[in-house]
């Protein structure tokens, strides 16, 4: 006889603030843990939402003040349209979510720790407007290959390969459990812990307005224009002098199978000379697979 899965419940933030970007889209906060700590911001991937990343953040909340956000049109955030949904745009986001912060629950040093898309739009935030956050902490980032580099053909194809996918997904689904079955039944989601899929599913799917079934928070061609236009080859020999302190925690890439992020996020440590640290046994979903072990590693990068 089979345990039940647990289901994974979001807890209610100990406050919230809705900022408005220049461009008017909204970008919700929600502030958990204890607000006498070192304050961390935490956001997603492409496609993602960050209450999916519960299994790790909610480690957090003992000791810090902990502040989520989800990419324009991704997670909590009202739809603002396609217009905005651009590499550009989300960088400036990055900048002006930061300040937001601090108006929203007061001035004070903040880490970001980010994955995938918001690592990626972190850094080049940083590269474009100077430094906000106190240091960086980027999981498994998808840098395109400075010019020559070995691995540009593959990242190139992953690219286009990662938009050919995700204009693929279904745009709607009968109900969440259908789409946490879904993601329970593929061996590339077999890692994450228990009751992940089913809280991921509710987190990325939001009520048809028109009553047919649950559909996508970030519409599947908005996630494939996102793949597509990672291609600035410019931001990686930047960051070996970065103006901040930059760590980089990546997926296992001796894993059977690994996708293109692992071996972009050694090759970047190596390559510029970033602290740098991998997860055994784990792909892309580092943080929803091993989260304790994740943690280890980003604070011993922080306090040592």
């Amino acid at each position: 006889m089979h345990d039940a899965v647990p289901r994974l419940t979001v807890p209610d933030p100990i406050a919230a603030a809705d900022l408005t970007m220049s461009d008017g889209a909204i970008i919700r906060l929600r502030r958990h843990g204890n607000p006498g700590g070192p304050r961390i911001a935490l956001s997603h991937g492409n496609g993602l939402a960050i209450d999916a990343y519960l299994p790790f953040w909610t480690l957090l909340r003992e000791r810090y003040d902990v502040v989520l956000f989800d990419q324009r049109n991704h997670g909590e955030n009202p739809f603002h349209g396609a217009a905005g949904h651009n590499w550009a745009r989300i960088d400036r986001d990055n900048v002006e979510i930061f300040d937001g912060i601090a108006r929203a629950f007061g001035t004070k040093l903040v880490i970001g720790a980010f994955h995938s898309l918001s690592a990626v739009a972190a850094a080049m935030a940083m590269l474009k407007f100077g430094p906000r956050w106190s240091r960086l902490v980027l999981f498994d980032p998808p840098i395109f290959p400075r010019a020559g580099h070995r691995l540009t053909e593959m990242e190139d194809f992953h690219m286009g390969d990662m938009a050919t996918l995700a204009r693929r997904r279904p745009e709607r689904y009968p109900s969440p459990e259908a789409f946490a079955a879904q993601l329970a039944s593929r061996p590339a989601f077999r890692r994450w812990v228990p009751g992940a899929h089913d809280l991921f599913a509710r987190a990325t799917l939001r009520p048809d307005p028109a009553g047919n079934g649950w559909v996508l928070r970030c519409p599947r061609e908005l996630e494939a224009q996102i793949f597509e236009h990672n291609v600035d080859p410019t931001i990686w020999p930047r960051l070996g002098n970065p103006p901040v302190p930059i760590s980089l925690i990546g997926a296992d890439t001796g894993l059977e199978g690994q996708g293109a992020p692992a071996l972009l996020t050694a090759a970047l440590a190596e390559d510029q000379n970033l602290p740098y640290a991998m997860i055994p046994e784990t792909t892309h979903f580092l943080q929803i697979e091993r989260p304790r072990e994740t943690l280890r590693a980003m604070e011993k990068f922080l306090w040592g």
